[in-house]
């Protein structure tokens, strides 16, 4: 099956080169980029040296896109800028997996709030949001166009789901403290992400208007039958890679850590890349560093009631293009962790 990477030059389309390239059953055939057309993806990757298949960058035309032979596009584009392409590639039948946040929210007076007009609402009615631990698997055949989750949201909702959906903690005072990699924030040049600036430093930011709480908030109601509202706390922290979340929750009457454990097990057990670990075994971003998983423990306080949880994730992975692949498997029948680790 022959995809392409629309924005193959940002982090996020870095890590989707990388995964393309070693999978199994894709063939890599259009790598764009307005910036980098006509220049050899070895040279603008250089990672890939030896395995770059000859791939050039070409320019993104999103017409001449849809023309082409190629099965299924990802597109690696800042919000605001994906529609304009899946509003070209959808109606000509291509699969498209958007990695930005113009079609994780079903609601359009949500997404204007956070981010502004859409440029393709038309779309939203037959886009679908997957996380595919929680998400129903109709959309497999529902979908022309699939959302992938942003990197907070599958850090919280990992965790909480089962457990809102087993009545075993309570939707009172959820706060969620999220610590994000550098990379989260994308490739530019910016004074606040140099190294000078970041190194030694850690840092809140966007605190209670974070535009990944719409998703999560959104996601939260649409698979627990009922409004929940959330403290979403992200942060910046002086790494590379990783997210690293603590989630504090008040326990339902009479659940325990048992309980807690048995939801987690009976949500994931079987699926290969949720790894619950020993209560008191916290979860650490080096170990999830280039792989698509979420590690995820918790443990009960009882002088406050409250559970606490931690999640771990590589963010360009699982948080973005590793999920996004893992979406393509199972789309398109292949072997969910094909191409992954």
């Amino acid at each position: 099956m022959k995809v392409g990477i629309i924005g193959a030059s940002g982090y996020s389309g870095e890590v989707l080169v990388k995964l393309l390239l070693a999978h199994p059953g894709v063939a890599l055939a259009a790598v764009t980029s307005r910036t980098h057309a006509g220049k050899p993806l070895s040279q603008v990757i250089p990672s890939v040296r030896g395995a770059d298949r000859g791939l050039k960058f070409t320019d993104s035309d999103p017409v001449a896109l849809a023309a082409s032979d190629i099965d299924l596009f990802f597109l690696a584009l800042p919000h605001g800028a994906a529609a304009t392409y899946a509003k070209v590639l959808v109606p000509t039948g291509k699969r498209v997996i958007d990695l930005s946040a113009d079609f994780r929210i079903a609601d359009l007076a949500t997404y204007r709030k956070y981010y502004g007009e859409h440029h393709a609402p038309e779309l939203l009615s037959s886009a679908r949001f997957v996380l595919p631990e929680i998400t129903p698997p109709a959309w497999k055949t529902e979908a022309k166009l699939v959302a992938a989750p942003g990197c907070y949201p599958t850090s919280i909702l990992v965790p909480l789901v089962p457990l809102l959906k087993a009545g075993v903690v309570t939707r009172d005072h959820i706060v969620a403290n999220a610590y994000s990699g550098i990379s989260g924030a994308g490739k530019k040049v910016e004074e606040a992400y140099l190294f000078c600036e970041r190194a030694e430093s850690i840092k809140a930011y966007s605190l209670v208007k974070h535009r990944h709480l719409a998703e999560i908030e959104e996601q939260l109601a649409l698979h627990t039958g009922a409004p929940t509202v959330i403290q979403f706390n992200p942060h910046l922290a002086p790494m590379r890679r990783g997210i690293a979340t603590t989630i504090t929750v008040p326990a339902a009457s009479g659940a325990t850590i048992e309980s807690l454990y048995a939801a987690w097990r009976a949500a994931y057990d079987g699926r290969p890349f949720i790894q619950i670990l020993q209560s008191g075994d916290t979860p650490d971003t080096a170990c999830t560093f280039g792989t698509n998983r979420v590690d995820m423990s918790a443990v009960h306080d009882p002088r406050t009631g409250n559970f606490v949880i931690t999640s771990a994730e590589d963010n360009l992975v699982k948080g973005a293009s590793g999920q996004a692949v893992q979406i393509m498997n199972l789309w398109c029948g292949f072997a969910e962790t094909a191409g992954l680790v």
